[in-house]
C-alpha cells in the first residue's frame, strides 16, 4: 500500500471511530462520571495522535496490520442473536472446576442467564464492569466504597502512552469487561474464570472486552480470560480488541491465565495485559494462544517494588496461514526481582511467528535475576518465525539470561521411538505434544491444565496436524 493511500486509510479511520464515539459517549457506562467521562475523551485524544500501527514500526513490522484495520468496524449495540442451539458448545468452554465463579461476556456485554459468579469473600468484587461503574454516585464521592475507589484509582493508570491506537481506542469505547476487587488479606479460593464469546454477524463487529483486577496486600485469586467464536462464519470478520489492567498490593499474589480458542478464519485478536507489583508481589500469566486469523499479545509488567516475582509463560499453535505476535516487556525497577519468560510455539503450513520480548533492568535494581527464553519447532518449509529476545542492563550485580531456537522435529529421536515399535507418523506425533507438555505442565491452575488436556490442544493439535491424536 502506497503512503497516500496509508494516510488516507488512517485519516478515514480518525473520522470514522470518532463518529462513533460521539454518538456512542452518552450510552457508555458511566457517561455520568465526570473522571471517567475526561478519561474516554483524553484517550479519543490519543488516539488521534497515536493512530493505528504503521508497518515500518519496529514492534509492528511483522504484523498485517493492513487486514485488521481495512475494515470499519460497527461495535455491537447489545442485542446478540439467540444461543440456545449453542448451549452445548458454551458448556464445553466452561472450566470443569465445579466451583469456578463463572461470568460469560457475549459480544463483549456480560450475560448473567449464561453466568455462574457464586459466593465471595466479604468485600470482595467479582462482576461486569459495567454494574460496579453504575454503581459509583456521580455526585457523592464521599459515599464511595473501597472498591469504587479502587477502580477510580487504578483503571486507565498503568498504561504506557502506546505506541498503537488500540488500548487506548479500547479506553475510549469499552461497553463492558470485568472488575475484580480484593481487599487487603482476602482470598478468592476457587478460580474465577472469565468467559468472552464472540458471534459472527453480516458486518464487521469489534468487542472491546476490559479487564480491571486489584488485589490489595496480601490477597490472592485465580483468574482465567477464555476467547471463543460462536456461530458460522458469514464473511465479515470479528474483531476482539482487549485490554487487561492488573495491580498487586505488596505481597499480594495473583495466577493469569489466557485461552485464547477463537475461530482461525476471520477472527481478529488484539490484547493488551499491563500488570504493576508492589513490594515481595508474585505474579504468573501463562498464555495459549490455538485460534484466531491474526493474534497480537501485548504483555507489560513492571515490578515497581522490592522482591517481585513474574512469571510468563505462553505456547502458540498455529496452521495454514495464521499469525501470532507476541511482544513483552518487563522492567525491574527495585533491588532483588526476579522474572521468566517461557514462550513456544509449533508451526505449520505458511503459518508465521513473532515473539519480541525485553527485559529492562535500571540501575537501582542490582541483584536481579531475569529468564527469558523462547522455542519454536517448525513442521513444514513454509513455516517461519521471526524471534527478538532482548535484554536491556543498566545494574552491575545481576544473573540475566536469554535465548531463542527454532527447529524441526529431532530425526534421532523419531528413529529411537521407531525402534521401540512406534510407528514414524505416531512418533512425530508424540515428539510434537511433548515439546507442548512442558507449558501445559507449567499453567498454575489445576482446571486449566485439564482444559488443555482434554479439549484445548487436541482440538488445535489435530485440525493443524493429521493424525495427532492426544489427551486420549
Amino acid at each position: 500500500m502506497s503512503c497516500a493511500v496509508m494516510n488516507t486509510a488512517v485519516d478515514h479511520a480518525i473520522d470514522y471511530y470518532g463518529e462513533t464515539f460521539s454518538f456512542w459517549e452518552p450510552r457508555l457506562p458511566g457517561a455520568g462520571i465526570d473522571w471517567l467521562r475526561d478519561r474516554r475523551r483524553q484517550a479519543l485524544d490519543r488516539f488521534r495522535l497515536a493512530r493505528f500501527p504503521s508497518p515500518d514500526w519496529e514492534k509492528w513490522k511483522h504484523v498485517p496490520i493492513e487486514s485488521i484495520t481495512e475494515h470499519s468496524y460497527r461495535l455491537p449495540n447489545g442485542e446478540s442473536p439467540p444461543v440456545e442451539s449453542h448451549r452445548d458448545t458454551l458448556e464445553a468452554l466452561y472450566l470443569s472446576d465445579p466451583d469456578a465463579h463463572r461470568l460469560v461476556f457475549l459480544d463483549g456485554r456480560y450475560a448473567p442467564e449464561l453466568s455462574r459468579p457464586g459466593k465471595l469473600p466479604e468485600g470482595v468484587i467479582a462482576g461486569s464492569l459495567a454494574e460496579s461503574l453504575s454503581m459509583i454516585p456521580a455526585d457523592a464521592p464521599a459515599t464511595e466504597t473501597p472498591g469504587t475507589k479502587a477502580l477510580k484509582y487504578h483503571l486507565d493508570r498503568y498504561i504506557r502512552s502506546p505506541y498503537s491506537g488500540f488500548a487506548v481506542l479500547n479506553t475510549a469505547l469499552f461497553a463492558d469487561g470485568a472488575f475484580i476487587y480484593l481487599p487487603a488479606g482476602q482470598v478468592i479460593e476457587a478460580p474465577v474464570h472469565l468467559l468472552f464469546v464472540s458471534t459472527f454477524q453480516n458486518e464487521a463487529v469489534m468487542t472491546l472486552p476490559r479487564i480491571l483486577i486489584v488485589a490489595e496486600e496480601n490477597s490472592a485469586v485465580d483468574v482465567v480470560e477464555s476467547f471463543a467464536s460462536l456461530g458460522e462464519n458469514r464473511g465479515a470478520p470479528h474483531f476482539t480488541n482487549a485490554v487487561t489492567e492488573l495491580s498487586l498490593g505488596q505481597s499480594a499474589r495473583v495466577n493469569h491465565c489466557k485461552l485464547q480458542t477463537e475461530a482461525t478464519r476471520a477472527a481478529l485478536h488484539v490484547a493488551m495485559l499491563v500488570v504493576h507489583q508492589d513490594v515481595d508481589s508474585r505474579f504468573v500469566s501463562h498464555s495459549v494462544s490455538a485460534g484466531a486469523e491474526i493474534v497480537r499479545n501485548d504483555i507489560e509488567a513492571t515490578l515497581d517494588g522490592e522482591g517481585c516475582e513474574c512469571t510468563l509463560d505462553g505456547l502458540y499453535v498455529a496452521g495454514g496461514r495464521q499469525y501470532v505476535d507476541y511482544c513483552t516487556y518487563v522492567d525491574h525497577t527495585y533491588p532483588h526481582g526476579a522474572s521468566t519468560q517461557r514462550y513456544k510455539g509449533i508451526l505449520t503450513d505458511k503459518s508465521h511467528g513473532v515473539f519480541n520480548g525485553k527485559v529492562h533492568v535500571y540501575p537501582d535494581a542490582q541483584h536481579t535475576d531475569a529468564k527469558q527464553r523462547n522455542e519454536n519447532l517448525l513442521l513444514s518449509r513454509d513455516a517461519r518465525v521471526d524471534t527478538k529476545p532482548q535484554l536491556d542492563i543498566f545494574a552491575d550485580d545481576v544473573q540475566c539470561t536469554h535465548g531463542a531456537t527454532v527447529g524441526q522435529i529431532d530425526e534421532n529421536m523419531v528413529f529411537y521411538l521407531r525402534s521401540r515399535g512406534i510407528a514414524a507418523e505416531e512418533a512425530k506425533n508424540l515428539l510434537t505434544y511433548g515439546f507442548a507438555g512442558e507449558i501445559v505442565d507449567r499453567a498454575p491452575i489445576a482446571a486449566v491444565r485439564t482444559k488443555l488436556v482434554d479439549s484445548v490442544l487436541p482440538s488445535a493439535l489435530n485440525r493443524k496436524f493429521a493424525g495427532l491424536e492426544v489427551g486420549k
